[in-house]
């Protein structure tokens, strides 16, 4: 697997995980136990925390991008939804990221690694480009917001904010890509990306039944 960083000099690093060969089904008993215990532990707390919430916008920011309202990073719409009780529940893989995702307080893209092909490339979103991100057929404007995009094509299919449904894992998905958004301007943060990364692909194993994994620091 290629990944292509084009955004390290503006402070962004990503931890990537790919896992293949991957099933999808109800998550554990495990599973659920953890996420129950740190949606209970987060609705008595501020999270993410300022400093990472700050960082994380700052970084969003770098290309243009405006990382509020309905264009928030996806991990504050996780810790809201838990703060609020409605924390979602869909599949082994989905409900893994989402678990890295409450533990780290970063957004993070899980993708059908069919759609990425054997190449990624990070950088920001151009002038007019966008995609389509729910089943209701609403698109995101990605003008200078970070991307993951399939190499092949250079098209965009994942962002901190909202996944591409091109991109999304779907029944038939058999491997899948993990991104791992954050800022990296301290060694403390990369060594905590490392361990988040290894954490993912940890439970992908564990949960998706992954035969083989493998993990990228860019």
């Amino acid at each position: 697997m290629e990944v292509i960083n084009s955004l390290r000099e503006f402070g962004f690093g990503a931890g990537i995980v790919v896992a293949r060969s991957v099933e999808i089904r109800p998550s554990s008993a495990e599973l659920n136990l953890e996420l129950e215990k740190l949606i209970n532990q987060r609705k008595e707390e501020e999270f993410p925390p300022p400093a990472v919430k700050e960082a994380i916008r700052g970084l969003l920011k770098k290309g243009g991008f405006k990382p509020s309202g309905r264009n928030k990073p996806a991990s504050e719409y996780l810790a809201q939804a838990a703060r609020e009780g409605r924390f979602p529940s869909i599949n082994n893989l989905v409900d893994v990221n989402n678990l890295i995702s409450l533990s780290s307080g970063l957004p993070i893209s899980l993708l059908d690694l069919d759609a990425i092909g054997t190449k990624l490339i990070l950088r920001f979103g151009r002038e007019n480009e966008r995609y389509v991100f729910n089943n209701a057929g609403q698109d995101i404007d990605l003008k200078g917001l970070i991307c993951a995009c399939a190499g092949a094509t250079d098209t965009p299919m994942g962002n901190p904010v909202k996944d591409s449904m091109a991109g999304k894992i779907k029944d038939s998905t058999h491997s899948v890509i993990g991104i791992v958004y954050s800022p990296l301007t301290t060694e403390s943060q990369e060594r905590l990306l490392e361990e988040y990364v290894s954490d993912f692909a940890q439970w992908l194993t564990r949960e998706g039944s992954a035969e083989d994994t493998e993990t990228f620091m860019v």
